[in-house]
């Protein structure tokens, strides 16, 4: 029994030393993979889509949130990958700033950089508000970009438009998505910019043809120990009630929830790159 107790206290001060140099190893993949953009593209087929929009593609860009760990020289990077893409419209759907109405300008002069024939729009998101939501918002006008607080904007493409709708917060409760929808009706193609991915089941009954997202960084931090499985996927999915990344569709509402470029709580990804999406919407 003596023997026994000895030999575990000296496996454990064997595997210690082990666990330290795994546990670092794993913050510092964590560390660079926070700043490791990644472009994803992705089809959106929509149904009432105009023919004069067919093939047009649209970037996201969300959750910058602009801090100590994302320096504005590295949103400007971001800015020039989104830009070489050539995108006939940018989507930015919140959260520019973490802390401090400080690191306002430098998240808007970046931004301000953005380049697309269709337009720049944007919305808040909650750490928007938490910060200094209405000083956000003008900086962005004053950058050039549109800024959609529970209204909607008509883009037109030669001789046909498209409704682009965008809500303000709903962690802050200033979310209206009935007066978003003012003007617009059900045989127009609408898409709906919405922070938080919860509007998803509220866009649905209000036929939206497509939500873009943000918000929940993707999870940020995926841990194989709860994520690696598909059936612990699928529980985590069930306990947070929420979409946590990438597409999904309610009924013949399609959403796309972008993973963010910036990060929260830690300044670390792991198994979640940032990410600047880049779709293509197609005519059926």
């Amino acid at each position: 029994m003596k023997q026994n107790v000895l030999t575990r206290l000296r496996n454990r001060r064997t595997h210690r030393p082990l666990l330290r140099q795994q546990l670092r190893a794993l913050v510092t993949t964590a560390a660079i993979e926070a700043h490791h953009f990644e472009v994803t593209r992705f089809p959106i087929r929509l149904s009432k889509l105009p023919r004069a929009f067919d093939g047009l593609k649209l970037a996201q860009l969300s959750d910058i949130h602009h801090s100590p760990f994302l320096s504005e020289a590295e949103i400007l990077q971001a800015v020039h990958y989104t830009n070489a893409l050539q995108p006939d419209l940018i989507a930015l759907t919140g959260d520019y700033i973490s802390h401090s109405p400080e690191y306002i300008p430098g998240v808007t002069r970046a931004l301000g950089e953005l380049r697309a024939p269709l337009g720049v729009f944007a919305i808040l998101g909650n750490h928007d508000h938490w910060t200094d939501g209405e000083r956000m918002a003008a900086a962005l006008r004053d950058a050039g970009i549109t800024v959609l607080i529970n209204e909607h904007v008509t883009v037109h493409h030669q001789d046909a438009h498209i409704k682009l709708l965008g809500i303000d917060d709903m962690v802050v409760k200033r979310d209206d998505l009935a007066a978003a929808l003012v003007g617009t009706t059900e045989d127009e193609t609408r898409i709906l910019l919405s922070h938080n991915p919860a509007i998803i089941r509220e866009a649905a009954r209000a036929k939206i043809d497509l939500v873009l997202s943000g918000h929940t960084h993707g999870g940020q931090i995926n841990w194989r120990l709860l994520t690696g499985r598909p059936e612990r996927r699928r529980w985590l999915q069930r306990r947070s009630r929420r979409l946590l990344r990438g597409y999904a569709a309610v009924d013949d509402t399609q959403i796309y929830v972008n993973r963010g470029l910036g990060t929260v709580v830690v300044p670390l990804r792991y198994g979640c790159s940032p990410e600047i999406t880049l779709m293509e919407l197609q005519a059926t």
